[in-house]
């Protein structure tokens, strides 16, 4: 029998600090530590501009206000403040300018957001059925919500003039008086209302028509099953389905007429930070507006601006209330 063959000599052993094809033994453990470090880091790196933005042009001036709030600060001596508590507080609950302020303020709210909203909801649900030049249509919706403040003002500012306005003309034309709108309490505030009606019904429309969209055909297919009308599928189906939208538009619109500025400051022309010569349409962001850079009483514009703020949160937290209540309800 021939000889037994060689037994092979076992393979060297690794180089230290070798491990893998030439990797060396703690890349792989880095590499792990900083995947797991850009897992858990990324996502804050992500929201940390949208946080730095909010804190530098929201946070901080708002912090800042409510410090304004409780000083006598001048706007020609900014570094001359001295220490007033609640008394500006109390200056505006015993100021008829305030009270008026806040009653033009729900005036101007009211018979605007009602008629918008009424409107909206009509133009939404008749571009949600098949109408020809239906994308054509919601453009047009959107036209006024992107036209400016200060065109849109200035056309209706023409239209409502008490010489050679057309809304006067027409009014001639029908037999009734003209009516001097810039100067009666009522017509400015009905003037007003009517700028900020155009501005918003399209936009509160397609809100309206994106939520008409999500509902569920089921439902408009069992309405008309039991002999139901589009009327009757509009009350008994349509409305229902938009109360959470119809209650975030109210918010949102709420929102807006408490903010109100820009429509009744150019309404107005000249007398436009007062509201008029007897302050018959001045909201609460013109007298803001009045008291800090007109008059220059920063102390008091603060407190205006934060009263506004409490109004907000009030409204808020009615909307949560009212939400809560209609989810308990469904």
């Amino acid at each position: 029998m021939g000889a037994a063959p060689a037994a092979r000599p076992p393979p060297p052993p690794p180089a230290r600090g070798a491990h893998g094809r030439g990797t060396p033994a703690g890349t792989d453990s880095w590499r792990s530590r900083l995947y797991r470090w850009d897992m858990k880091a990324s996502p804050y790196a992500f929201v940390a501009p949208f946080f730095v933005l909010f804190g530098a042009f929201t946070l901080v001036p708002l912090l800042y206000t409510a410090w304004y709030s409780l000083h006598n600060v001048q706007l020609s001596a900014l570094d001359h403040q001295t220490w007033a508590g609640l008394d500006n507080y109390r200056n505006l609950l015993s100021s008829d300018f305030f009270w008026n302020a806040l009653k033009n303020t729900f005036t101007i709210g009211l018979i605007s957001t009602v008629p918008q909203l009424l409107a909206a909801l009509g133009l939404a649900h008749l571009l949600n059925y098949r109408l020809r030049g239906s994308t054509v249509w919601r453009v047009v919706m959107l036209t006024p919500y992107a036209t400016s403040v200060a065109a849109a003002t200035l056309v209706f500012t023409l239209l409502y003039s008490w010489d050679g306005g057309m809304i006067n003309w027409f009014l001639h034309f029908v037999g009734v008086d003209p009516v001097n709108w810039r100067e009666s309490d009522w017509g400015s505030q009905f003037a007003v209302s009517t700028i900020v009606i155009w501005r918003w019904t399209g936009y509160n429309a397609l809100i309206y028509l994106a939520a008409m969209q999500a509902i569920p055909t089921d439902l408009y297919e069992s309405a008309a099953l039991d002999g139901a009308n589009r009327w009757q599928q509009f009350r008994h189906v349509t409305i229902p389905q938009l109360r959470p939208t119809i209650l975030f538009t109210i918010v949102v619109s709420t929102i807006g007429a408490t903010q109100l500025f820009g429509e009744v400051l150019l309404f107005g022309g000249v007398s436009g930070s007062k509201g008029g010569s007897e302050h018959q349409y001045q909201t609460l962001g013109l007298y803001m507006y009045d008291q800090g850079w007109i008059i220059g009483n920063l102390g008091k514009a603060s407190a205006i601006a934060w009263s506004m703020f409490l109004i907000l949160l009030i409204v808020a937290a009615v909307n949560l209330l009212l939400t809560r209540r209609l989810r308990k309800s469904q």
